[in-house]
């Protein structure tokens, strides 16, 4: 593969990086491509965080009108989230904001030290799958392209988290189409493309939640790898009780499913993101049933990883040059 330029940066409470290859006719070297990039990441955040109070969709949630103007970003990544919603059957619910809310997560926890998952499995309830809120509140969103408006009943907010980064990699793929080589990973959802990549494709690592340790080696010619897990952020509640990000629609509160991880392979990095959010939360059966259409990793309570789908059949690929690796996080 030819040389590329290669550009990490922090954003949306993670680590971004690009690898990008050769042009295609017309089109600016790989740096300027790599710089627009990252400009582009800045105002997606910024556009699109639940912690800053001055971005829009901050200002969604706040607004108590029933329809609300809103930017083709913000318009964009509402119909994400309810795609999302859509696809895992009001498993990855973008709804869920007060519940998140209650259970710790009010502020960025992206630089903080997460508890102990291993503590936390030794103290979590009894594991059920998760189920949808009954009220299925994210059917009453929908945007309105023509007039440029999000509606929704007044007083319902919005939570970009569970889809966010799948669509940045996403939308940042588009605008690499062109270029021979590319790798976008947000935060740990990743998509790939390039008509290099087609001929030899990148070795995807995925870590073990309990021990950082790496479990699996995929090999993606094109399109999405993401990683749900629980171990980057974890924390104790108000009462003391061990939380995360994941949540139980049906009850509001963190998901213990007898899964800690999931991996999921797609055409997209959103759909991949997708499915591997609602393998976790479907619990050990549902979950496998979820992958294994393209293939996935479920990491069990115990530790026992799972590979489901395409990948069961496969042996251990060896290990690559570092600059061919990457690290799939949740």
């Amino acid at each position: 593969m030819t040389a590329e330029h290669d550009i990490s940066f922090a954003a949306m409470g993670s680590h971004v990086r690009l690898l990008i290859g050769e042009p295609g006719p017309g089109l600016p070297p790989a740096a300027t491509a790599a710089a627009e990039a990252q400009s582009f990441v800045a105002d997606f955040e910024a556009t699109l965080s639940r912690f800053d109070r001055e971005s829009e969709l901050s200002a969604l949630n706040r607004d108590r009108r029933e329809r609300v103007p809103a930017s083709p970003l913000l318009r964009r990544a509402v119909a994400a989230g309810l795609v999302a919603a859509e696809q895992s059957r009001g498993l990855v619910d973008p709804t869920l904001v007060g519940e998140i809310e209650r259970a710790g997560y009010v502020a960025s926890r992206a630089w903080m030290a997460p508890a102990s998952l291993a503590a936390a499995l030794a103290q979590a309830p009894a594991r059920r799958p998760a189920g949808p809120h009954h009220e299925g509140r994210w059917r009453r969103w929908r945007v309105d392209e023509e007039a440029g408006e999000i509606v929704r009943p007044p007083g319902q907010r919005f939570d970009s988290g569970g889809s966010g980064k799948g669509l940045a990699a996403d939308l940042l793929a588009m605008k690499l189409a062109g270029y021979r080589s590319f790798v976008v990973d947000c935060g740990g959802d990743i998509r790939v493309g390039g008509v290099e990549a087609e001929v030899r494709p990148r070795v995807v690592h995925v870590e073990h939640p309990l021990s950082g340790e790496r479990l699996h080696a995929i090999r993606v010619s094109s399109g999405g790898v993401a990683t749900s897990g629980l171990d980057r952020r974890i924390w104790r509640d108000a009462c003391g009780r061990y939380a995360h990000h994941l949540l139980d629609p049906a009850t509001g509160e963190p998901a213990w499913t007898g899964l800690i991880a999931a991996t999921a392979l797609a055409a997209t990095a959103l759909e991949a993101e997708t499915l591997a959010k609602a393998a976790l939360l479907g619990g050990p059966a549902r979950g496998a049933e979820l992958l294994c259409v393209n293939g996935g990793i479920l990491v069990h309570d115990s530790g026992r990883v799972q590979l489901v789908g395409s990948l069961a059949g496969r042996p251990r690929v060896r290990l690559p040059q570092p600059d061919t690796t990457l690290e799939a996080a949740a």
